[in-house]
């Protein structure tokens, strides 16, 4: 009977030890459950060139909240960026410089719901660190022996320097136009011209290399940047989540942070 009665309580406690495990683990996948947004796959943003700083942080920043996410960049002028997406370039995410490029999107019919506006940018005076021409304000683009370069017109950092010298009563040739910013302020960088007509952000991002100097006349030739998801989506619930991402106060921090207005 002793050993019956032995057995018995050993059986008991090994199925009470095998309750606490079962109730134990059950316990800890809840305190284990996954918070994420779930979002896996590919997530291919088209953003404007003068993004490319704040937007390779985001997407870092995006891809450590979601391990499963790949977040893969196209940085080009916004015009150019609107023509490849119209022309059916796999894409889920665009970022424009500005509403006419984005305008040539919806128009087109390949917005997924409005385009929402997330900063604004404005134009300085890049120039070499030091300022060895001496430039001070518009005026001085115009002075014999200074090499400007300027975005094309198409592109909205063109359209916004072309609104600036107008408001400013100057007319310059420059010597290069870019189809895009990046490649406007490389030429300060590479020391082939003296100038050139660049966001802020743009140069706040090289502050070793150049200088960018303020000036009244960008006040009136702001660019408001607009994003939406793209109808043609590969991945609609990772572009929703980036562009969710994009718009949260985390994205905000960093924006600001790069020198981006609030809208």
């Amino acid at each position: 009977m002793r050993v019956a009665v032995t057995a018995l309580s050993a059986f008991a406690l090994l199925a009470l030890s095998g309750c606490g495990s079962d109730d134990s683990g059950n316990t800890g996948a809840a305190a284990g459950t996954d918070t994420s947004t779930g979002v896996t796959g590919t997530v291919n943003v088209f953003a404007a060139a003068s993004l490319t700083e704040s937007f390779t942080k985001l997407g870092k920043d995006f891809e450590a909240a979601n391990p499963g996410a790949t977040v893969k960049f196209n940085f080009a002028g916004s015009s150019a960026l609107a023509t490849q997406i119209n022309q059916g370039a796999p894409a889920d995410v665009f970022a424009s410089a500005a509403p006419a490029n984005m305008k040539t999107v919806t128009d087109a019919g390949g917005a997924d719901g409005a385009p929402t506006t997330f900063v604004r940018n404005q134009l300085v005076i890049a120039v070499p660190k030091g300022n060895p021409k001496g430039v001070k304000g518009l005026a001085d683009l115009t002075r014999p022996g200074v090499k400007v370069a300027l975005c094309a017109e198409q592109v909205p950092c063109g359209a916004a320097a072309k609104k600036a010298l107008d408001t400013a009563g100057v007319k310059l040739t420059p010597v290069t136009l870019e189809q895009d910013v990046k490649a406007a302020l490389s030429k300060v960088k590479l020391g082939e011209v003296d100038a050139a007509l660049v966001y802020r952000t743009d140069a706040k991002a090289v502050p070793n290399d150049v200088e960018g100097l303020e000036f009244p006349e960008s006040a009136g030739a702001t660019n408001d940047y607009p994003i939406v998801t793209l109808k043609g989506a590969k991945n609609p619930a990772g572009a929703k989540a980036f562009v969710a991402h994009v718009l949260s106060d985390k994205g905000k921090a960093v924006l600001t942070g790069a020198g981006f207005q609030a809208p």
